[in-house]
């Protein structure tokens, strides 16, 4: 089947699934489930007979206004939208950047699984929105700051910890900020990251200065060296892994490259918890 037949029949598919009269339209008798072609159009705001060339493949490829205003029509899911633009256009929408509350209890599972190894994930402006007991007490006890304050960023230009704690702070404040740069585009959010942006900017002269210099990174996979108050000095091997489903959402990993810095994490987090 060509994209366009494709496109077409998940048009129909999902057409037949909407019920008529939840949406208000008069359920009467019908010869196929589902709305009719010229309610969908009307929903859409686009012509029938234009909606109709869809369905049978004519017309040529519908445009991005088009397919969102399809996607609001047929009620369809993030990922149903995602798929309509991939038949319709050969590409997934533009993002759309909305703020991240928390994650779910299963992902919040997986964190905890981590057992020594520090855990957590971060929205795609950089704000840790769950952790594991690994990483409160190796990294930052997020749990004891605000909200606000849980922002990598912030940590690690105005708290004068992370100073002390990073090995060759600088080269770990760029890398950060080039990451964080490249997120935000790539999430849609480089709106919603400027108020960030212009309170790191004035309250920091090396965030403002690393921030014109423009460069972009990706978090990749590496190796953070750490000078931490209890355990001393540690190596933690770092990779980044994508959370299904939410583009905006990161998990990060950090795993202990000595086995005996392990045994200490661990016995670190028990005492912690007595």
């Amino acid at each position: 089947m060509g994209k366009e037949s494709s496109l077409g029949a998940f048009l129909r598919e999902r057409r037949t699934r909407l019920d008529p009269a939840a949406l208000g339209y008069p359920a009467g008798r019908r010869r196929t489930a589902g709305l009719r072609r010229e309610e969908v159009a009307q929903r859409a705001n686009i012509s029938p007979t234009w909606y109709s060339w869809l369905e049978q493949g004519r017309g040529g490829a519908p445009s991005a206004q088009v397919l969102d205003r399809l996607a609001q029509a047929l009620l369809l899911t993030d990922v149903e939208r995602e798929h309509l633009f991939l038949l319709g256009l050969g590409r997934p929408p533009e993002v759309e950047y909305r703020p991240v509350e928390g994650v779910t209890p299963r992902l919040q599972r997986v964190l905890d699984a981590m057992g020594a190894c520090p855990a957590m994930v971060r929205t795609a402006t950089w704000d840790i929105v769950a952790w594991n007991r690994a990483a409160a007490v190796v990294l930052t006890d997020y749990g004891t700051l605000p909200p606000d304050r849980r922002n990598v960023l912030r940590q690690i230009f105005l708290n004068p910890r992370a100073r002390e704690i990073n090995f060759d702070w600088e080269a770990v404040a760029r890398f950060v900020v080039g990451v964080f740069r490249g997120d935000a585009a790539r999430a849609g959010a480089a709106q919603s990251v400027q108020p960030l942006v212009d309170e790191l900017c004035r309250d920091s002269p090396e965030f403002a200065a690393m921030w014109r210099d423009n460069d972009v990174r990706s978090f990749g996979e590496g190796v953070k060296r750490l000078r931490h108050p209890v355990l001393g000095t540690l190596a933690l091997e770092y990779s980044s892994f994508a959370v299904e489903g939410r583009p905006d959402l990161a998990m990060l990993v950090y795993i202990p490259v000595d086995e005996a810095d392990a045994v200490t994490i661990r016995e670190l987090i028990e005492d912690k918890a007595e």
